[in-house]
């Protein structure tokens, strides 16, 4: 695979490849964009989002439908980014705060679009109620100050576990070390296992467990997908893959992405 570049969204900077918590794998950022909402005839940026797909693996999947297709094509179709967000591979999605919100505020939102698609696809059972209304507890008394960021990574079965389950999702919450604020750290292995940290420490042990697959696709749709809260993210994912994929054309096997690996590590 062709080297691939950091991308820096209103200060933020996102890494080109990464090693996510608990996936012993590095993941190439695909693409990465602001998020924010149209307040009173003004645009004001909340968060900047970046998403990663595992190497080797997600370049070589997609690129059997979608070499070949221009950054246009790419970003009008719905079926590529639900392959992305559905595909065998690993995902890695870092959501990092440009304006503060209360943890409530936060998963609130994240919920309510979780849910829109869920309901959509049929996949609203009394489980997804259920693993919403733990997914919206985490966050009731925490804030999200700017600088926060707030991790999911998206295994495929059995890449985390021998878990004969078929999702696997880790979160973790970080706050930037340069503003010295204390850490939060939330570690979802098969299960979401959610713990929290007033320093840099690593908690051993998890608080709260959310089991659900439909939901942990529904979290990375709800950036990317038909009504994703991130077109300029969609934008930079179709841009990049469309060079990506073309690569892959010429090089079938799928190469490393030139690039050290960040270690982010939980």
């Amino acid at each position: 695979m062709a080297a691939v570049s950091e991308v820096v969204v209103e200060g933020v900077v996102f890494p080109p490849v990464v090693c996510p918590p608990g996936s012993g794998r590095p993941h190439f950022l695909a693409g990465a964009g602001v998020r924010g909402l149209d307040i009173d005839g003004n645009f004001i940026k909340f968060t900047a989002t970046g998403v990663y797909l595992e190497e080797g693996v997600a370049v070589p999947a997609l690129a059997k439908k979608w070499a070949g297709k221009s950054a246009d094509e790419l970003a009008s179709d719905v079926a590529f980014f639900r392959d992305i967000f559905t595909g065998d591979f690993g995902k890695f999605t870092r959501v990092t705060l440009i304006r503060p919100l209360t943890g409530e505020e936060f998963s609130n939102k994240v919920s309510e679009n979780c849910v829109k698609y869920l309901k959509a696809t049929g996949a609203y059972t009394d489980a997804e109620v259920a693993a919403v209304e733990k997914f919206k507890a985490v966050y009731k008394p925490r804030m999200l100050p700017p600088g926060a960021s707030n991790l999911f990574t998206h295994s495929p079965a059995g890449v985390l576990t021998v878990s004969t389950r078929n999702s696997s999702v880790l979160f973790l919450c970080e706050i930037d070390r340069t503003r010295l604020c204390k850490y939060i750290y939330v570690y979802v292995p098969v299960r979401w296992q959610v713990t929290f940290s007033e320093d840099s420490s690593v908690p051993e042990s998890g608080g709260v467990a959310i089991d659900n697959k439909p939901l942990c696709e529904a979290l990375l749709e709800s950036i990317i997908g038909k009504n994703g809260v991130s077109p300029a993210a969609k934008l930079s994912i179709a841009a990049r893959m469309s060079e990506l994929l073309k690569g892959a054309e010429a090089n079938p096997a799928g190469g490393a992405a030139q690039a050290e690996p960040v270690q982010v590590s939980a």
